[in-house]
């Protein structure tokens, strides 16, 4: 198979059907392999190189599905979630120094403000009403198209940012070859044909959705039936419409579905799966029991991250263990030293290495070499979890060396979040931690000291989050303190901050 994303959509029906919607037309592979074509025309017109990035922002669906496949074979993908406020957006697209901002025909939302703020090329989208997935783009063209340049594996393909605790959000460059990679291992873990269809809920601004559900079934000339986001209440009758062999999601979704299924009982029995997907969090052993009980499938609980191009490890179909992510598949994955750059057995910091691996950070030295180690002739990138493998080869893992908040799946910098709050001008200190939770496994908490005679409560705080930044990165938790606890050097510690504050 061919290293590219352009490679492996090549090698399908014509009239194989590639992707779907609700009270649409199938978008066929031929159909999308001449869209692909239309859409290179265009962004040469536009003056849009191969080594040019194009923000996509788009509500989910099949267009969103289509753009990000056609526009990847042709220049630098970076898919932005359209839920930020407009100072993120200034940030993530300065940030990303994009050329361009693809948004839907009529949008004038927050994503096109900072656009044009920063004098970025806005490119309209207009969907076709009777094919799904099937779009135009529209904007100021140039007279000459720019020369056109082959795309190799080694091109960047797509762009996402990462959010840690020690820095800024990073910036994570994929190339074709990594993302042609990890769409190959991921089929094959699952055992993915032509014959098999994908309902997808995930949000296509994220690692998981745009490799597991959309490459990974395009790889292979499969179809994905896209939904516009995750609904509880309209899962069924998608289920009951799409026919899928399959879905993927985090595990919140499962377990809102699973409170649903015994009422639904009939569509499950008429829609059989395959099997179901969990990755982003850990999925609990008894969700996955109830899972597989009320669907009669297998639940394949995986375990990925950007930085892999989304899968590192996957249990088996025809053998799952309840707690652990599964055996490598695809890279090789080992267990470090924490502290020091070599392999060990027991528990340490899970490290892979394998071509689905970013290159590494983009201008980012200090964390490339925190991040990367070189040792038996292997290039390895530290994950920052925790973990042990056990006697049969499955990968447990025990904890989070990083203190990133992980909300359902969302991964959220508690200095980002410390910088907004800090904008405040009631507010002196902040720390941003994770609490836990029930059901997301975490939520985002803050503690702050106000400045003196400041009247500001925690509804206040709150409220001033919600003005500039994405819903799921606001604290549902604000404690108001006269002083943050401090560790021993006089630095406040995230670790434990819930426990010390009596939060648990």
């Amino acid at each position: 198979m061919s290293q590219t994303i352009s490679g492996f959509l090549s090698e399908h029906l014509s009239t194989s059907q590639a992707i779907g919607a609700s009270n649409k037309e199938w978008l066929t592979y031929g159909t999308l392999r001449e869209l692909s074509e239309k859409v290179k025309t265009f962004l040469r017109k536009s003056g849009i190189s191969k080594k040019d990035r194009v923000a996509i922002v788009l509500p989910n669906g099949p267009t969103m599905a289509s753009a990000f496949a056609t526009i990847a074979q042709c220049a630098i993908t970076a898919p932005l979630n359209p839920s930020y406020r407009e100072d993120e957006f200034n940030f993530y697209l300065d940030d990303l120094k994009a050329k361009a901002i693809v948004v839907n025909e009529g949008y004038d939302g927050a994503a096109s403000v900072a656009a044009e703020r920063l004098g970025i090329k806005i490119i309209r989208l207009l969907e076709n009403d009777r094919i799904a997935g099937l779009f135009s783009l529209m904007g100021d063209e140039n007279e000459e198209l720019l020369e056109d340049e082959v795309v190799s594996e080694n091109d960047v393909a797509l762009i996402l940012h990462t959010s840690g605790t020690t820095s800024r959000p990073k910036i994570v460059p994929l190339l074709q070859s990594n993302v042609a990679a990890s769409a190959s291992n991921i089929a094959k873990s699952l055992s993915l044909s032509s014959s098999d269809r994908c309902l997808n809920v995930m949000p296509l601004f994220h690692i998981h959705g745009l490799i597991a559900a959309v490459s990974a079934s395009l790889s292979v000339g499969a179809s994905i039936w896209c939904s516009s986001g995750f609904n509880a209440l309209s899962f069924f009758s998608n289920l009951d419409r799409a026919k899928p062999t399959w879905y993927t999601a985090v595990p919140t979704m499962h377990q809102a579905i699973l409170a649903r299924s015994n009422r639904n009982s009939k569509i499950i029995k008429n829609n059989p799966l395959r099997f179901l997907r969990s990755s982003s969090a850990s999925l609990p052993a008894q969700v996955m029991r109830d899972l597989e009980e009320s669907f009669s499938a297998p639940v394949i609980e995986a375990y990925g991250m950007t930085e892999a191009t989304h899968q590192m490890c996957c249990n088996l179909l025809d053998k799952q263990k309840p707690g652990s992510v599964g055996k490598p598949a695809g890279p090789s994955v080992r267990i470090a030293d924490e502290a020091d750059d070599y392999l060990i057995d027991g528990t340490g910091e899970v490290v892979i290495s394998g071509n689905n691996v970013t290159p590494g950070y983009e201008n980012n030295i200090d964390a490339n070499q925190k991040s990367f180690f070189e040792i038996e002739g292997k290039r390895w990138f530290r994950t920052g979890d925790q973990g042990a493998f056990d006697e049969d080869g499955f990968l447990y893992l025990t904890g989070r060396l990083k203190e990133i908040i992980n909300r359902g799946g969302e991964k959220i910098s508690p200095l980002e979040i410390d910088s907004i709050l800090l904008d405040h001008p009631e507010i002196d200190q902040v720390v941003t931690f994770a609490l836990p939770h029930p059901k997301l496994g975490e939520e985002v908490a803050a503690a702050v000291v106000l400045a003196n005679d400041s009247k500001c409560d925690d509804k206040d705080i709150k409220s001033f989050a919600k003005e500039r930044m994405a819903d799921f990165k606001v604290p549902r938790c604000v404690v108001i303190l006269d002083e943050i606890p401090k560790g021993a050097t006089g630095k406040m510690q995230r670790i434990g901050m819930a426990e010390k504050l009596g939060l648990l």
